[in-house]
């Protein structure tokens, strides 16, 4: 059992590494291609984001275990907009800055993140569920793509890298990223058989954890760099995709079903979290590091509660 827990660690170390190098050499090739900031976070950055949790959430519905992948992607969204957000407020120098734009956007993003809760009503998640969580998503990436003539920023430019350079380093980055996630998932599923600990608690706790430190560690990188829209891009961006796409994914693979309390709980403190960011984010246009302070202690609260919850009802 205790081996298990260390290989799944090592290999999701092994993963993070591999989405780590990802976000550099396709931040490069980015730059290369002198794409603005917001729109980079987005859609290069955010892609790249997800992949920890794309890959764990598919081989996981492939292995049959597709609670570990749901548990992963809802607790790596509530990580991201709690605890990821409280850190990288740590790091900017006076809160991080919301530009108006993203703000104009915040109705939609609490559509798409109660969009999971109300599908999964019935405790099921089909795979019409999946295509309607799915188009959802792209819906959303195209209205950010039609809207991203207003998104100007562009990269300062200091240096210029080969692009075909890069490009080779991201294929061999993406390939150690695919081999960690898929030994990651093998271990945690063993773990979570010999422990009997549920799957989905396992998703929630040490997977999401890990599969949010790339967009973490991109995220204070940026706002150190004052880019404070490459980090908010970075973590809404791949907020939105797991809470969409790559849980329609999921289902599409593999429909399964659930205690319904349990997606009521975690996809409802999800829309909650989702809320409180963007009312903290209203208040001067800034998230400020108190309110960042309080994100991290209700990511707090929220482990316990689902520990908990969890001892009653298995």
């Amino acid at each position: 059992m205790i081996a298990n827990l260390i290989l799944s660690l090592v290999f999701l170390f092994v993963l993070i590494k591999g989405a780590g190098y990802s976000i550099k050499y396709s931040s490069r090739i980015a730059k290369d291609l002198r794409l603005p900031e917001f729109v980079v976070s987005f859609f290069i950055v955010a892609v790249i984001s997800v992949l920890p949790e794309t890959t764990i959430s598919i081989l996981s519905a492939l292995n049959g275990s597709p609670e570990l992948g749901l548990g992963t992607l809802l607790g790596s969204n509530i990580m991201d907009l709690t605890f990821v957000f409280g850190i990288v407020s740590f790091f900017s120098s006076g809160g991080i800055n919301v530009k108006s734009k993203i703000l104009g956007n915040n109705f939609f993003y609490l559509i798409l993140l109660l969009a999971p809760v109300i599908l999964g009503f019935d405790g099921n998640l089909s795979r019409i569920d999946g295509a309607i969580l799915i188009a959802l998503g792209i819906i959303f990436f195209i209205k950010i793509y039609l809207e991203s003539r207003r998104f100007r920023k562009k990269f300062n430019y200091t240096r210029k890298y080969p692009l075909l350079k890069s490009s080779l380093y991201l294929v061999v980055s993406l390939g150690i990223l695919l081999i960690g996630a898929f030994y990651t998932v093998k271990f945690a599923i063993n773990f979570a058989s010999d422990s009997k600990v549920p799957e989905i608690l396992i998703g929630m706790t040490i997977l999401a954890l890990g599969t949010c430190l790339p967009e973490l560690f991109f995220s204070i990188k940026a706002v150190k760099n004052n880019q404070d829209e490459l980090a908010l891009g970075d973590i809404l961006g791949t907020v939105i995709t797991d809470a969409t796409i790559v849980l329609g994914l999921v289902a599409l693979i593999s429909p399964f079903s659930y205690n319904p309390l349990k997606m009521f709980m975690t996809g409802g403190i999800m829309f909650l979290v989702g809320a409180l960011t963007i009312l903290f984010m209203r208040t001067n246009k800034t998230l400020s590091k108190i309110e960042g302070l309080i994100l991290i202690l209700v990511y707090v609260l929220f482990v316990f509660a689902e520990f908990f919850v969890s001892s009653i009802i298995g």
